[in-house]
């Protein structure tokens, strides 16, 4: 990797001179200043189609306009985030950014200007992004962040035709924005910058409500959207037929070779992971984000996967399957992993329109209360441990959530329209039940100490009930082995 520091002593070196002496670059001669500003072909593109996602995004901020007549809305991409001294994390656009506008660029931020007028043209979108870097002054070979040192960006010419709005350059918006009048909200945690340019002008509660807003206008995904979230879990089952191929190389390494071959199929086949992948093997699978991936993968034990692919639109998936690292479940291993199918079973059926969100979670939950009572684990009867939530003990959490630009999407949105909420049809969703029994724990037997078993699959809530996305993964214990042996055939 190139340092991003100056060496003025070395300017033919490579170098990019990132800082500046008394506001200006330091000094280069002006035979090579003269020679770096010309030479150059155009590269404007012109005729560009808009995002594929244009009038989603255009829908939304019309939503979102209607619920904030006459207030001036801010909403930033973010900025990069330092990893170490001088090299960055790589960005990811803040979710409610790339919701209302498609961009995922650093820098970035939408602006809705009030007009004055009512309904859908209450407010003028505009954004506001950094402009290609300038050629006349240095700034794109000179400057460390400069277009001939992190590659090149769309003219503001193009992102209006790529994003359907106005497009300004960003480093004028805080003094703007400073000077603006008028009732202001913002999205808050994202540009440390924008947000100081907004301080006397905003509240912690005004700008919550913006936050929530946009939250719960995601708990309802458009096609677009269930398109999107497709084609992440058909990626992520490709990621995990990837895995299942080379367990015998991970066995003679460590989870870390099943991190790093799902990831490899993220990479080419979407943007990224969607979360940190879980690789538990063996007793690392009672560990709920077990992502330290540095253990252990032993024959005859239970790999826990809990692994998503990012779409290029950031979309992602969520799903979990309990393998037998040789291929086949031993007797203890195969009737606790039935037992959580069961309990997937039970709560799956429970998604459908108008059914309480809480509903597939307490169907599950019933199932495995039954399978602990019934395996002398819980003192029954089967009332009382759900009353007391005695089951929780080995299951743990909740038996799912709202899947999207986020993997636990909506999040803050507001408890009665989601977990206290009604189910709709486009509410995509993940249903996962799991059984957890530590390795310490002195209440079961101790065969079952070690075992950690959870199956998770991504719903889309219909209109007639519900389809699974990931159906393309086998959920028996049975299509699990057979499906297993195929692949390493």
């Amino acid at each position: 990797m190139n340092e991003h520091q100056p060496a003025p002593e070395n300017p033919e070196g490579d170098e990019p001179i990132k800082q500046r002496k008394n506001g200006l670059y330091p000094a280069v001669s002006d035979e090579l200043a003269e020679n770096m500003k010309s030479g150059w072909a155009d590269t404007e593109l012109h005729d560009l189609r808009p995002i594929a996602q244009a009038a989603e995004t255009a829908r939304r901020r019309a939503e979102l306009s209607a619920r904030f007549p006459g207030e001036r809305l801010v909403i930033p991409a973010g900025n990069l985030k330092t990893r170490s001294n001088d090299t960055e994390y790589s960005f990811r656009a803040s979710t409610e950014y790339v919701y209302l506008t498609g961009d995922q660029t650093q820098d970035g931020v939408l602006v809705l200007e009030p007009t004055g007028a009512e309904g859908k043209s209450a407010h003028e979108a505009k954004l506001y992004l950094l402009p290609r870097s300038n050629r006349e002054n240095g700034e794109f070979w000179l400057d460390g962040m400069g277009e001939l040192w992190v590659g090149r960006r769309h003219s503001l010419s193009e992102a209006e035709q790529l994003f359907g709005m106005p497009c300004e350059d960003v480093r004028e918006l805080a003094d703007a924005l400073r000077e603006a009048t008028g009732p202001v909200r913002g999205v808050r945690g994202h540009d440390a910058g924008i947000e100081a340019a907004l301080t006397d002008k905003v509240t912690a509660e005004r700008d919550e409500e913006l936050r929530v807003f946009i939250s719960e206008q995601r708990l309802v995904k458009d096609a677009f959207e269930v398109g999107e979230l497709q084609k992440a879990v058909d990626s992520t089952v490709r990621g995990f037929e990837d895995v299942v191929k080379v367990l015998d190389k991970a066995e003679a390494t460590s989870e870390r070779y099943i991190e790093g071959t799902f990831f490899l199929r993220a990479r080419v086949e979407g943007n990224d992971i969607g979360y940190g992948s879980i690789c538990a093997a063996g007793p690392h699978a009672t560990t709920l984000h077990w992502v330290r991936n540095d253990g252990a993968v032993r024959s005859g034990e239970l790999l826990l996967l809990d692994a998503g692919v990012e779409t290029h639109t950031l979309y992602t998936a969520d799903i979990t399957r309990t393998l037998p690292v040789n291929g086949t479940y031993t007797e203890l291993q195969r009737k606790i992993y039935d037992a959580v199918y069961e309990a997937q079973e039970a709560g799956i059926a429970a998604v459908k329109p108008g059914a309480k969100y809480r509903d597939f979670h307490d169907a599950a939950q019933r199932v495995l209360a039954e399978r602990l009572v019934e395996w002398g684990l819980a003192e029954g009867p089967v009332e009382r441990v759900l009353e007391l939530g005695l089951q929780r003990r080995w299951t743990l959490h909740g038996t799912g959530h709202m899947l999207g630009l986020d993997v636990h999407d909506c999040a803050v949105a507001r408890t009665e329209t989601y977990v206290d909420g009604v189910l709709e049809p486009g509410m995509v969703l993940t249903v996962e039940p799991g059984l957890y029994f530590q390795a310490d724990d002195t209440t079961v037997p101790q065969e079952y100490r070690g075992i950690g078993v959870r199956i998770e699959d991504d719903i889309l809530v219909t209109e007639d009930g519900n389809r699974n996305l990931s159906a393309g993964l086998p959920r028996t214990s049975a299509d699990i082995e057979a499906w297993m042996a195929a692949l390493k055939g």
